[in-house]
């Protein structure tokens, strides 16, 4: 067995799960970025995984893997560059155990972050919420289950693995209603429901039923939901809404949109940043700004605050006829 081996179990056993604590989440993102990494590598280099040395991974092998995951594989530029911090924080770690290869590994940590075009944040109206909303078949189990869990996502602002965690026990329908959640980065969080919310959250916690670790939203069989089941039935219930509200059928509508319109609708209630923030789980509140740049009808309501200058209209006149003539080629 290669050196590379018992680096990259030493990798997760003792840098990930006991020096840093991280995450499961995070341990499953690194894992798979790595099974990539070495099958990548193992079609380049014809060696096996349990074969493959530090030597066979430099630099020219891990960027040619990035290359990969952009064209063949179709992956944008954020999901490359997390690829590329997993295989970072691999090789910060085996610098300290195999200074031998000091050089190759310096080569690897100067491969940069790649930059990318950040585009406005997609939102839903208030007419294509109601339309969504409107769109699960109420009179069936499965409807009234969507519809439940349509309406919490979009006013609590949930991203879908808290959506998928949620149990019983995490749901309090009593005086102050809330759901408390284990969000990004193991922050627990509380999230405060409206009236409405509550109300259509009773009337399917009467048919649910079930115990305390049960999850809220299950399937037929009484298991959770997972992601792309999410992204499945909200998929399907847009489809459904497009009729009635044409101007989604021009939208991609992920469950992620469902937290984007959250937090637009706290912004146009005057709620600020810092408790949206606290809202919706952001560790930096850089993170939250981004919602001020989606919402037009902010910056116009802005603009009407605002002063204008006195400025006169007209056009620019030059006061020498040579000046004319060659203003006018």
């Amino acid at each position: 067995m290669s050196a590379l081996a018992p680096t990259l179990q030493a990798f997760f056993t003792d840098r990930l799960l006991t020096q840093r604590q991280v995450s499961p989440r995070t341990v499953t993102a690194y894992r798979d970025t790595l099974r990539l990494l070495l099958g990548f590598a193992q079609q380049r280099t014809g060696t096996p995984p349990c074969r493959l040395d530090l030597a066979d991974l430099d630099a020219d092998l891990v960027a040619a893997f990035l290359t990969h995951l952009e064209r063949d594989r179709g992956n944008g530029v954020r999901t490359r560059n997390a690829r590329l911090a997993a295989i970072h924080s691999l090789f910060r770690y085996a610098a300290l155990r195999h200074p031998e290869h000091a050089e190759l590994i310096a080569r690897v940590l100067a491969i940069p972050a790649k930059r990318y075009d950040r585009t406005l944040i997609c939102f839903l109206s208030p007419a294509e919420v109601d339309a969504l909303l409107a769109a699960p078949d109420r009179s069936t189990w499965l409807g009234r289950r969507d519809h439940t869990l349509l309406v919490l996502a979009v006013q609590t602002g949930l991203r879908v693995s808290e959506l998928t965690a949620l149990t019983i026990a995490d749901l309090h329908l009593g005086e102050a209603a809330h759901l408390r959640c284990h969000g990004k980065g193991r922050k627990e969080r509380a999230t405060p429901l409206t009236r409405q919310t509550v109300e259509v959250l009773r009337a399917w916690m009467r048919e649910r039923a079930g115990t305390a670790t049960d999850p809220i939203f299950p399937t037929r069989q009484g298991r959770p939901l997972s992601v792309d089941a999410i992204q499945w039935l909200l998929a399907k219930h847009v489809d459904t809404a497009t009729g009635p509200c044409p101007s989604l059928c021009g939208k991609i509508v992920s469950p992620h949109v469902l937290r984007h319109t959250c937090a637009v609708n706290l912004l146009r209630a005057g709620v600020d940043i810092a408790t949206i923030a606290l809202w919706l789980g952001h560790s930096d509140i850089r993170a939250t700004q981004t919602y001020l740049h989606a919402d037009l009808a902010i910056k116009e309501r802005a603009l009407l605050r605002t002063t204008p200058p006195n400025i006169a209209p007209g056009r620019y006149r030059p006061p020498d006829p040579l000046l004319a003539f060659l203003e006018a080629l």
